[in-house]
């Protein structure tokens, strides 16, 4: 018998309704994330979770009625993954039993919860918590499930997430429901106990966009990338600093006044082409460049990604400044960039007139140069010491982008002041856990000792993210505090296995080649279940001064006229590689749903249901040309096998559209991908086994 309590105190029902202006009805049944998201909120108002770890006299857990829970939990989240495609199966027993025991006591007062004094209702939570967050395996970074069960349902939650930014149909003003790449290795907190999603509250703003770029092949070896990273400006003048006329105010008292950035050279094109020559000469490619904050102005983009493009760089990492115009504040944000040849390693036909995938991550907070920073980087003929400094920057609000690659990582990049701030947004990246946060800095030498260590410690130490933080390599000649000898340390690589390292750059070069690994990491989660090897980890193994060749490039320093825009915008690459990613694991493990995907990938009922657009009119022709490669090597009805399709997939057709092409390079990475997932040891043939 449960004791009464006052009646104004929040009950679960009255919680939800309060926090969601709506019920808890069967409908939470229909999509996976919902029923996660509701008990996420559940536990996380009451705590009850912590008796997972902290059990009260009569419970037990896992629940002792179970031989395998795992095995049990795994089972329930495949059928229910099934019946969300196909409602005419049945509801697995353990979810329509759990979820029974919730819907009879949705007036239980949390409080109750709290201290355990419904220990069935506090099972029954726990229970579908873990079953839901099993059924959202593969929702965020694809994962291989070796029977394929639920690949419709996936590639729907995958379009639901790049569309709207959230897993959940819960409106995302009232919450998030995103993919979690990493499980914190330790700790007790709720994030703990949850392996493939997580709940964030209304606020920051987050975007999931999915660029299927890799190096080609299943040799899990080729799971590397080569980066050059360019400290530039190689130097920095103090002219460059300048105080924005008519800004400063309060001069009696804590004066304070605004500043740009505004250096006179621009990017050196030839330096650039020739320091790729030189890393080429290292390395069998270079697949990503990375420059510092605020390292080239808006109007380079395009010139810079055409040399990238001509020497087969597939990625660019930059940070970009705007100049100050009348009446509209500059803004300051990292721009990544994706060639659509979508393949790692040389140079492949390609459009050299196309433009490439763009992402932007804003800056959300101000520089600010005191006293002390002025004279440690000796810029006080320029700005009058006294005086307090802030960086002249628009202030959007916030977002982050996450990309998730063809490589089975996932990237963010924070632009140096965000590092430092222990927000919202550091609060979301946490829940997430990325496998790799990426810094461009404007700053000193990236010391351990210095302010940009520590907080890469904080990722790296939870969620477990690897840490790369770039600074120009004039600000570390400016940066000399108390006439100290300079520190030529540019960049520094953090990850919680190997540790950290300072990435010098030593005398008469103008880059560092950084190699970085990848890897498989056991997963853990506190409630219960076996750990499994599935998420990706990436680790620095190697660094090369670059000093540039001498000898010119023969490519070109800018390219005339504009370019052609993308055929596909980054929202819908993101959609077709989320169908695309279902489709291989349809080929490999159940080729007779195949049809089935392509009919949910165009135009279908499911998305009014789900308040998403139709797809465009695009993004359908690709879907109908992924079709088209699939059913050219299955004629007359018979089931596609995957290694045709691979091999259609590789066949080279200079008269194929640019779109044709898009969608065959789409195909092809994931492909690929599952190949390489399903491959776990070098050598080991394709067999279909699970990594999950």
């Amino acid at each position: 018998m449960l004791t009464s309590s006052p009646p104004d105190e929040p009950t679960i029902a009255s919680m939800w309704c309060g926090l969601t202006g709506a019920p808890i009805t069967d409908e939470f049944l229909q999509w996976p994330p919902d029923v996660f998201a509701l008990t996420d909120i559940i536990l996380s108002r009451s705590e009850a979770y912590r008796f997972i770890l902290s059990s009260r006299p009569g419970s037990t857990w896992p629940p002792s009625r179970f031989r395998s829970w795992t095995d049990v939990i795994d089972e329930a989240a495949r059928q229910w993954s099934e019946w969300v495609e196909d409602p005419a199966r049945a509801l697995p027993i353990l979810l329509r039993e759990e979820w029974s025991v919730l819907r009879e006591r949705t007036d239980v007062p949390l409080e109750h919860l709290a201290e355990a004094h419904d220990w069935p209702m506090c099972e029954a939570i726990l229970t579908l918590h873990t079953i839901a967050d099993e059924a959202c395996a593969g929702l965020g970074v694809a994962l291989d499930r070796a029977d394929g069960r639920g690949c419709i349902y996936r590639a729907r939650g995958r379009e639901l997430l790049a569309r709207t930014g959230s897993l959940a149909r819960i409106r995302s003003h009232v919450m998030r429901v995103l993919p979690k790449v990493r499980t914190p290795p330790d700790g007790t907190s709720l994030r703990s106990f949850s392996r493939y999603v997580c709940v964030r509250p209304p606020g920051v703003e987050a975007r999931w966009h999915r660029v299927p770029a890799r190096r080609a092949g299943a040799d899990p070896r080729a799971r590397h990338a080569n980066l050059l990273l360019l400290p530039w400006p190689l130097r920095v003048r103090e002219s460059d600093f300048r105080p924005v006329q008519g800004s400063v105010r309060r001069m009696a008292k804590d004066p304070f006044g605004l500043f740009e950035f505004a250096p006179s050279d621009r990017l050196d094109l030839d330096l650039l082409s020739r320091m790729i020559v030189a890393a080429r000469q290292e390395v069998d490619s270079v697949d990503v460049v990375l420059l510092p904050e605020s390292a080239i102005d808006e109007s380079e983009i395009e010139d810079l990604e055409a040399v990238l493009e001509d020497h087969g760089v597939i990625s660019l990492i930059t940070g970009v400044r705007q100049c100050l115009q009348a009446g509209c504040l500059p803004g300051n944000w990292v721009h990544l960039s994706f060639s659509p040849r979508l393949e790692k390693g040389g140079v492949q036909p390609h459009a050299p007139d196309e433009q490439w995938f763009h992402i932007r991550q804003n800056k959300h907070h101000r520089w600010s140069l005191d006293e002390r920073q002025i004279d440690q980087y000796h810029l006080g003929g320029a700005l009058h010491p006294r005086i307090r400094w802030w960086e002249v920057m628009e202030v959007p609000r916030r977002a982050i982008q996450f990309i998730e690659l063809g490589d089975e990582i996932t990237i963010v990049a924070l632009v140096c002041e965000d590092l430092a701030q222990i927000d919202d947004v550091a609060e979301v990246i946490r829940s997430v856990g990325p496998t790799v946060v990426v810094t461009p800095l404007f700053d000193g030498p990236q010391l351990l000792s210095r302010w940009s260590a520590r907080y890469a410690s904080v990722l790296a130490d939870d969620p477990g993210s690897s840490i790369l933080t770039l600074t120009s390599f004039g600000m570390v000649q400016r940066c000399r505090p108390h006439d100290r000898d300079i520190a030529p340390v540019v960049a520094l690589c953090k990850d919680p296995v190997r540790g950290t390292r300072e990435i010098r750059l030593e005398a008469g070069a103008q880059g560092v080649l950084l190699t970085m690994c990848g890897d498989y990491l056991t997963r853990r989660s506190a409630d219960g279940r076996w750990p499994v090897d599935n998420v990706s980890h990436y680790f620095d193994v190697a660094v090369h001064q670059v000093r540039a060749a001498a000898a010119g490039s023969g490519v070109a320093k800018a390219r005339p006229g504009a370019r052609t825009p993308p055929v596909l915008d980054v929202d819908d690459l993101s959609v077709l590689t989320g169908w695309s990613q279902a489709l291989a694991e349809a080929l490999a493990h159940a080729p007779e749903s195949v049809d089935a995907l392509l009919a949910n990938a165009g135009g279908a009922p499911w998305r009014t249901a789900f308040g998403i657009a139709e797809p465009s009119g695009q993004l359908r022709e690709a879907v109908r040309y992924m079709g088209e490669i699939i059913r050219a090597v299955a004629p007359s009805g018979n089931v596609p096998m995957f290694d045709e399709v691979v091999v259609a997939c590789r066949e080279e057709r200079p008269e194929a559209s640019r779109l044709e092409t898009l969608a065959r390079r789409v195909l092809r990475s994931t492909l690929d991908q599952l190949r390489s997932s399903q491959t776990k040891n070098p050598g080991d043939p394709f067999d279909g086994s699970e990594r999950r």
